[in-house]
């Protein structure tokens, strides 16, 4: 695992064969492949590379080409002037699927999941090679990765951090990044995270809102929760404008309710919410209502994710409930969602002028 506390070099750093010197900044275009049209798809990247020493950190999105909300956070977090005064390097991907962005899907053209396809190969599938360039291009750069998602189709996410809480570092830059849940979350076979472990680069999976969607809260938070990780590992000096401080709790296991009988759903509860094991959360019913079913939740805890689609069938994934270890917590993590929600819903980002770190 890296350390953050180590002694960090002034260097160039190299994409695609493009030179970047410190003090510089560049958006680089790496090839990737063709379309049927032979119109080239590159995969967007820019650098930017401080003048002082320090960690060099990765900020991807769009892994899943219907995920949004976290190209607007990227595209936001680049217009930020602290990032003037950089220390170390800041590499931003806002699309890594582009073939999914263009036809609005989480998938590749070749229906395989991007994010279960790494560390990938130079000789492999589509998704194969994408994540292989992902990795030997931005990943092994690196020292420090945050990856944007989204929920999947149809589903929306409380703001929620996801990483491997059992690594004391990358736990302490969980917390920093300000949201009120955390979720110790395993490594997955061919994740981005996994293979980026394997690589001793610390990252974190920041998970909020809906598909093909731009969500305000979500995304505000998302700049905040970056700025926020970047000032603790150095990258920016402190702020000085009034700190927001939502003490995280972590879930240390989640589960999802489905749905026990295929109709119409109607939704009780919201994101966000406090419940208890036995509470109503929707009611399931057919199109006359003559045959109802009551959804109720399976443990207590806070609904971290549910289903924005009322036609469902019978096992379906319906709300996502994480759970913590005494009843005192719940509370105390549905008091801070409460506020973090009327925060972020009252404080839009100012948008800034670029940095200007250019020679």
């Amino acid at each position: 695992m890296t350390n953050n506390k180590q002694v960090y070099k002034a260097e160039n750093i190299v994409i695609n064969g493009k030179v970047i010197r410190p003090g510089n900044q560049a958006i680089i275009d790496i090839p990737i492949a063709h379309l049927y049209t032979h119109t080239p798809i590159e995969l967007p990247v820019q650098v930017i590379n401080g003048r002082r020493a320090g960690p060099r950190l990765f900020i991807s999105a769009a892994i899943h080409g219907d995920e949004l909300n976290g190209v607007e956070i990227i595209r936001r977090l680049l217009k930020q002037p602290a990032l003037n005064h950089l220390r170390g390097t800041l590499i931003a991907i806002p699309i890594v699927n582009i073939f999914g962005l263009l036809n609005h899907s989480r998938y590749l053209p070749d229906r395989r999941d991007l994010n279960r396809s790494f560390p990938g190969s130079e000789t492999g599938s589509l998704a194969a090679r994408l994540a292989y360039i992902f990795m030997t291009e931005i990943v092994e750069q690196c020292t420090y990765g945050i990856d944007l998602h989204t929920a999947a189709f149809h589903r929306d996410n409380l703001p929620q951090v996801r990483a491997n809480l059992d690594d004391p570092e990358t736990e302490k830059l969980a917390r920093a990044f300000g949201v009120p849940v955390l979720l110790n979350s395993n490594l997955r076979d061919g994740s981005l995270r996994e293979a980026a472990a394997e690589k001793g680069v610390s990252m974190l999976l920041y998970e909020a809102g809906e598909a093909l969607r731009f969500d305000e809260v979500s995304i505000n938070a998302g700049v905040q929760g970056i700025l926020s990780v970047m000032r603790v590992l150095g990258m920016l000096s402190p702020s000085r404008s009034r700190k927001i401080n939502f003490e995280p709790v972590v879930a240390r296991a989640s589960q999802w309710v489905r749905a026990p009988h295929s109709g119409i759903l109607r939704m009780h509860t919201k994101l966000g919410k406090r419940v208890k094991k036995g509470d109503l959360l929707g009611i399931v019913s057919d199109p006359f209502g003559q045959e109802e079913i009551d959804v109720v939740a399976s443990c207590s805890g806070i609904v971290i994710g549910l289903t924005r689609l009322p036609l469902v069938n019978e096992g379906d994934a319906l709300f996502h409930i994480a759970s913590f270890e005494g009843s005192k917590e719940v509370a105390v993590v549905a008091a801070q969602v409460e506020a973090f929600q009327e925060e972020y819903e009252n404080g839009k980002e100012k948008e800034d002028d670029p940095p200007k770190i250019m020679s």
